[in-house]
């Protein structure tokens, strides 16, 4: 018998039919005679139609109220599964975050978990009562409703697995693992066996939509065991064909027992969601680019590629810098609050940009990755706009109209295609 954690993204929780599915699966892992904990996202495009609402309510609304509204997506769906499953003889109850309770920081919208009691949820599971839990929410110290960020259903997952010492973690998605890339954009995508936690770490926060970053970095430092399946297989499937996500160390010696070759580059990714701003004539002297990210730092504003240009003759610069869309307004209001401190003269943003990456442990032991990138999308005339490195990552701003060329050139170039069948 194994204590498993479940968690089942918002395209399998949308509309009852898909629940009953849910349900099915989540009860042939309990006839087996496991422990099962579920954790739900809120049905598909349900979260959207809530931060709409609290947008048409206010463009800058209160992050307080904006966790009230949203979280209520996940409270639907855990309730219609408990309702679900019961009705197909299987004990199980829901347990809302602040019943648990699943504890946050003081962090509206963005909130990071910090412990969850497991006491009655252990004695719950351990009698045999399926526990669904609605991911994406908790508790803050002062009895508010907190959410964890978009994708955060993913974070709850690992978070309750680690808590409750689960043998796995599994996260069923619409899709059937972990890709060399998104095979919508490219059909000769190749899906991966095997993962390392840092490799998923990089793809998630460049763009793959499987796993929430958080997830993944909260995987790799509990040692969770994470396994990414489809929802729409058969549920009573024994060989579950998904992507394992392992340690460094558990891949190597997996190579080295199938004979193998690691590949250089292990994915690529991309992602819309991202603006670029641009702060015009800063003065050059020290303490201005502080001036413009603690600031920003201070308002749980996350920046990714910056530049700065640095104009001697005249002693100004222009920075240029990326946030998430998501974060625009607020980081454009923060800028502007703060220009008299800056002494800048306009900033300039741009949300026609597209955020591509390329990521692979074996480039560490190998030179030449980012120039690959660079001749590739030259050679398509691709113009980058910004760029950004790590250790096993290399990331371009380009034109979001020429996502989806970049995604396949690159595809190509780094010998991931799949063979013609």
């Amino acid at each position: 018998m194994a204590r498993i954690v479940m968690k089942f993204g918002g395209t399998s929780m949308a509309g009852m039919e898909r629940i009953r599915n849910v349900a099915a699966r989540v009860k042939h892992v309990v006839d087996q005679g496991h422990e099962v904990a579920v954790v739900v996202s809120a049905m598909a495009g349900e979260t959207d139609r809530l931060v709409g609402f609290c947008k048409e309510a206010s463009p800058l609304y209160d992050p307080a109220e904006y966790d009230v509204v949203v979280a209520s997506g996940e409270q639907v769906t855990s309730g219609l599964l408990a309702m679900t499953l019961k009705a197909m003889g299987v004990d199980a109850r829901s347990w809302l975050g602040w019943q648990l309770p699943i504890r946050t920081n003081e962090a509206h919208a963005k909130a990071r978990i910090g412990e969850i009691d497991t006491i009655d949820l252990l004695a719950s599971m351990r009698s045999g009562t399926v526990a669904v839990i609605p991911g994406f929410q908790g508790m803050m110290e002062d009895g508010r409703i907190s959410t964890l960020g978009r994708g955060g259903s993913d974070t709850s997952a690992v978070a309750v697995a680690a808590a409750v010492k689960a043998d796995r973690c599994d996260i069923y998605t619409d899709v059937d693992g972990v890709y060399t890339t998104d095979p919508r954009i490219v059909a000769r995508a190749r899906k991966l066996d095997l993962v390392t936690y840092e490799e998923m770490l990089e793809l998630a926060s460049v763009g793959a939509k499987v796993l929430q970053t958080r997830s993944v970095g909260l995987a790799m430092k509990e040692g969770v065991v994470v396994q990414v399946l489809s929802s729409f297989d058969d549920p009573t499937q024994e060989d579950l064909p998904g992507t394992l996500i392992v340690s460094e160390e558990e891949l190597e010696a997996k190579l080295k027992e199938d004979k193998m070759e690691r590949q250089l580059i292990t994915g690529i990714a991309h992602d819309k969601n991202e603006a670029k701003i641009t702060v015009t004539r800063v003065p050059d002297r020290p303490g201005a680019v502080a001036h413009i990210f603690g600031p920003l730092a201070d308002a749980a504003i996350n920046v990714d590629m910056i530049i700065q240009n640095v104009g001697r003759d005249k002693g100004e610069t222009d920075v240029t810098f990326t946030v998430p869309g998501a974060d625009l307004a607020r980081a454009l209001d923060v800028l502007e609050s703060q220009k008299d401190v800056i002494g800048f003269n306009r900033v300039i943003p741009d949300t026609k940009v597209a955020k591509i990456s390329v990521v692979g442990v074996g480039m560490k032991s190998h030179a030449g990755v980012a120039s690959t990138m660079f001749k590739s999308l030259a050679d398509r005339g691709i113009n980058i706009l910004a760029i950004s490195t790590s250790e096993i990552k290399v990331s371009v701003l380009i034109d979001e109209d020429e996502t989806e060329l970049a995604v396949r050139v690159l595809h190509t170039a780094y010998g991931l295609d799949a063979p013609v069948a």
